[in-house]
């Protein structure tokens, strides 16, 4: 009896050891019964999370899903704008398994399967996002919005992500590169836009300067035409106050005023450099004041 004993304890505790299974944290575990998979009273999959389960040994068979978050990191792909121009996208997808039931009947648990699938969705929802934006929105102005279309759509669409039981967590946006022939041709037309940008405020510079130059001159005229009216009166009102003050010498004293302008004449006659030639009489009237004075 004690033989038997022990060979059946061992086959109990083989078979106890091969009835015990543990999902481990972060994964969720689908069971299969001849490869068949394990549905409740309402034909939904069962889903076993963390801990210890048991099950009937060579019978079942536990398939293991990481319920952690995945990273798609996308090959760059091509894409077409609104303004039929192509950008060079690369790009990566965060997601994770939101119906383990639904991703395994879908996938197989096979989750080179899933990627393959989940990228293609998600190259035809970029494609779709990207079509109806300018390079210029993409690039500066809406990125983020393409990133939030995308994803909203794969998660709500009919034909989304939620077909395979997966939820997108974020899609990103890595790098936006214009094809050789696009980046040339973009950069003609960007030179040629600065180009006319700089000759219109070159040109608006020159008429403003102009204008400029006009208004200084106006203003300079103006100041010159006013000192010459100035000067003018000035000289006048000096002129006629001379007059006045030779009028009244010359009233006074004749002879001084003779003196003094025969020897004004002398001055401008016999200055220094003169080579002038004179031919007078001994007894001219203009050398009067140069001759010994009489009584």
């Amino acid at each position: 009896m004690r033989k038997l004993f022990l060979p059946v304890l061992a086959v109990l505790a083989f078979v106890l050891f091969q009835s015990v299974t543990i999902v481990p944290e972060g994964t969720r575990a689908i069971m299969l019964r001849f490869n068949k998979v394990q549905r409740d009273g309402e034909q939904k999959v069962v889903v076993y999370s963390p801990g210890l389960h048991f099950k009937v040994p060579f019978m079942d068979s536990l398939k293991v899903l990481d319920a952690r978050i995945q990273t798609l990191d996308g090959k760059e792909d091509r894409f077409v704008t609104v303004e039929k121009k192509d950008l060079l996208v690369d790009s990566y997808v965060k997601w994770k398994i939101s119906d383990f039931g639904q991703f395994y009947t879908s996938t197989g648990g096979d989750y080179q399967k899933a990627s393959d699938l989940l990228r293609r969705k998600v190259n035809d929802r970029l494609r779709s996002e990207i079509g109806s934006r300018t390079i210029k929105d993409i690039v500066s102005g809406s990125r983020g919005e393409l990133m939030a279309g995308a994803q909203k759509a794969l998660n709500d669409g009919d034909d989304g992500a939620e077909k395979l039981g997966i939820e997108v967590v974020d899609v990103r946006v890595k790098q936006i590169n214009l094809p050789n022939e696009v980046s040339s041709s973009i950069y003609q037309r960007m030179r040629a836009e600065r180009d006319a940008v700089a000759r219109e405020h070159r040109s608006q510079g020159e008429e403003k300067a102009e204008f400029i130059k006009a208004e200084v001159d106006k203003k300079v005229i103006l100041i010159e035409a006013t000192a010459r009216k100035t000067a003018d009166e000035l000289q006048g009102e000096g002129d006629a106050m001379a007059a006045k003050i030779y009028a009244q010498a010359l009233g006074q004293e004749p002879e001084f005023y003779r003196f003094i302008r025969s020897l004004k004449a002398y001055e401008a006659t016999f200055a220094e450099g003169q080579n002038n030639m004179m031919i007078v009489k001994p007894d001219s009237e203009f050398l009067r004041f140069m001759k010994a004075p009489t009584k």
